[in-house]
């Protein structure tokens, strides 16, 4: 069932329920949050914030009108509380979708249980994941039985899976922390779309997935995450096809993640990952129930080695290049092309040779279901036909109607990892085809963010979507970063495209985390650069002799480098992208942020490329009206690491003289937080000494910092 609260009594302060007015609303909400209010006196450590109330008077007014609000909130604004307690107490069904499962996690466990006790409502609340989260006792029996594993290490998970199946009640492998969430062995155990039996399973009734969707069709709040929404909204695969048109009021936190997830799930893809798990599940599945019907490996053979093969015709992995830029290098287009054309007809063959087998068994027809699938997708994918853009699909156009009915333009593209690649068809606009999913039964739609505008201006993030951007609020944060911290720019870098920069960099960065002890994050914007900084970091901490903890991306998990992180104190951590965004780690473990450069998306990225053209033909500049704001927004990401709390203090460096030297750089620094400014080393020195040596730091400004512009 899903989860409820201990008291079935409601407060007095829902008992205008969905109906009340605005002004009692806004009483309710004024007794809620009061110093001496509802939440101060059932939360311990709660603290009144003025930009939180009038950020749940605005949710309150969105469901009330079922209208859409957007509402960029600084950190420490409290923006969680904000909207829990108008859905709470107004939303009816709501849907919460959430940037990562860590942050479902986080809301599920934590913040919806102290919100729902503070308010005492009755209020029963659910967390559903996608299907890749929950063990499938069909496929984990299946591996049992086949006992064919790439290690002992395999083996011997699989082994505490299937003891843990026998005493879980929600299969969620999330619980079970001594199998690596990442471990080759969950691929085996969990189902995806394409190989769910659906009700023909014999595990049907006992189905996790299934028990995980009718819990949250019947509770009152939904804890979803961004991909599983859009997946649903595409897919109908994810439990949401019921949840959706039931919904009163959607709420998307970390919403500046909305527009690259939505493109994804918009788009269509295929992977050699793809066909090779056809080929095994079929070869299984043949195996199992018609055995004496064909030579089923010799059938999935051509199919395997095929999907194989295409991957071999690229020499780089962790590229992404347009059809374009293949066709016209012949070192690459020959073989992709050809070995595309083998694909495509080993594919073809496959399809033919499962539909006289298919109706041997239920998992023989899906798996022929399967294959046409992928089969149709390749087909679309080397097909040229293109819709033409409407005028709606340019970001930018604001003259132009927010949906039409026709399709909007795609690029096709390739990206190639280490053991697979993937063909995509990606919309340039999300825009007309997130417009239609919204139009329909009318609900309350909320975007919360603490990154969604560029100075308070919130267009390319509205355009993105095909949201309106006068429905929009912007809410300071609490801090006083001018007292906090500073933000330095040190003088003669190198340009950020020179060979020498991350070099530069590193000889920059190493008396900044000294005078701090450590405690610091350098972020990069490429991988590269992570591997280029932390082999250049290893040898200075020995030159020098200081014994800091260097922890790197790719050493482990996301999860248990921060965990670690936290425990050392004096330790520094190099990353990219994923540490950007979604690290909270408070107090005196961090308090030095170095950013290597302003994180302008590379301009040959395929998707980035052709939505440039199309501004280009627009009339538009592709820089002022995209790439600019992309780059500010993920940069106040970046930025936002480094105070997390009242108490907080450091120092944010970003090694990219752009900021200061050319024109576009004010509109990037008047984004960020408001810290003093300096460009002075030995300023940054003695303020991060002092918070070394926990003496009272001078304020930023004391220690010749220059103070922010209004």
């Amino acid at each position: 069932m899903p989860d409820t609260p201990d008291s079935p009594e409601a407060p007095a302060a829902s008992a205008a329920g969905p109906a009340g007015t605005a002004a009692s609303h806004a009483a309710q909400l004024a007794t809620i949050f009061a110093e001496t209010g509802t939440l101060a006196t059932g939360i311990e450590g709660y603290r009144p914030r003025a930009a939180q109330e009038q950020m749940a008077a605005a949710v309150a007014g969105a469901i009330e009108r079922a209208d859409t609000v957007i509402v960029e909130a600084g950190t420490g604004t409290g923006k969680t509380f904000a909207y829990l307690v108008p859905a709470m107490l107004w939303g009816g069904k709501v849907i919460l979708s959430t940037g990562t499962k860590n942050l479902q996690d986080q809301l599920f466990l934590r913040d919806i249980p102290t919100v729902r006790k503070a308010l005492n409502v009755p209020v029963s609340v659910a967390l559903l994941k996608g299907r890749a989260n929950y063990l499938c006792h069909y496929h984990l029996e299946r591996a049992e039985i086949q006992g064919r594993l790439a290690s002992r290490q395999d083996a011997a998970w699989l082994r505490e899976i299937a003891r843990f199946a026998k005493v879980t009640s929600s299969g969620d492998k999330g619980e079970l922390a001594s199998v690596p969430e990442n471990a080759p062995v969950w691929q085996l155990v969990t189902s995806t779309r394409d190989n769910c039996m659906g009700t023909e399973c014999p595990s049907y009734k006992e189905c996790f997935v299934m028990r995980a969707r009718k819990e949250a069709q019947q509770a009152d709040i939904v804890v979803v995450n961004h991909h599983l929404f859009f997946a649903d909204v595409v897919l109908r695969d994810t439990g949401m096809a019921e949840l959706l048109p039931a919904a009163n009021t959607v709420i998307f936190d970390e919403a500046h993640q909305l527009p690259d997830t939505a493109t994804l799930f918009f788009g269509e893809s295929l992977s050699t990952s793809q066909l090779l798990e056809l080929a095994r599940d079929t070869v299984a599945e043949g195996l199992s129930h018609a055995r004496d019907a064909a030579d089923w490996v010799r059938i999935a053979a051509p199919l395997e080695r095929a999907a194989r093969d295409l991957r071999l015709a690229f020499t780089r992995d962790n590229s992404r290049l347009a059809v374009s830029q293949i066709e016209a290098d012949p070192r690459i287009g020959k073989p992709f092309f050809e070995t595309l054309d083998a694909l495509e007809t080993a594919l073809a063959e496959f399809v033919t040779l499962l539909e006289s087998q298919a109706e041997r068994a239920e998992s023989l027809e899906q798996c022929h279901r399967r294959a046409v699938e992928l089969d149709q997708r390749l087909a679309a994918w080397r097909s040229d036909a293109k819709a033409a853009p409407p005028p709606a699909a340019v970001e930018g156009d604001e003259k132009a109607p927010a949906s039409t009915a026709l399709g909007p333009e795609t690029v096709r593209w390739v990206e190639v990892f280490s053991q697979t690649v993937q063909l995509h068809r990606t919309p340039l606009s999300i825009a007309p085809i997130f417009t239609r999913q919204r139009e329909g039964h009318p609900r309350a739609w909320i975007f919360t963010s603490a990154t969604l505008s560029v100075k308070g201006n919130f267009t390319h993030y509205a355009a993105q979507l095909g949201l309106d951007k006068d429905k929009s609020l912007t809410l300071p944060s609490p801090f006083d970063y001018a007292t906090q911290g500073l933000l330095y720019v040190p003088r003669d870098l190198p340009a950020p495209q020179s060979p020498q920069f991350t070099d530069a960099v590193v000889q920059t960065a190493l008396p900044l985390i000294e005078a701090a002890g450590g405690r610091a994050f350098l972020l990069c914007t490429t991988l590269r650069a992570v591997q280029r900084a932390s082999d250049l970091l290893y040898e200075a901490f020995a030159e020098r002799g200081l014994e800091l903890p260097l922890l790197v991306q790719g050493q482990a998990s996301r999860t248990e480098l921060l965990d670690r992180f936290r425990e050392l104190g004096n330790a520094v951590l190099v990353g990219s992208q994923s540490f950007w965004e979604g690290v909270d780690v408070r107090g005196e473990a961090l308090s030095l942020v170095i950013i290597d450069k302003l994180p302008f998306a590379p301009p040959d990225d395929p998707v980035l490329a052709a939505r440039m053209e199309v501004l280009q033909r627009k009339g538009l500049s592709p820089f002022a009206v995209h790439q600019l704001p992309h780059a500010v927004i993920t940069l106040k990401q970046g930025a936002g690491r480094l105070i997390r709390s009242e108490s907080d203090r450091g120092v944010l460096v970003i090694c990219d003289t752009r900021l200061v030297e050319k024109p576009y750089g004010r509109q990037i620094w008047q984004s960020l937080p408001p810290f003093k400014r300096t460009r002075e080393a030995e300023t940054v020195v003695h303020f991060l000494e002092s918070l070394r040596n926990g003496e009272s730091a001078p304020a930023a400004g004391d220690a010749g910092g220059e103070a922010a512009p209004d």
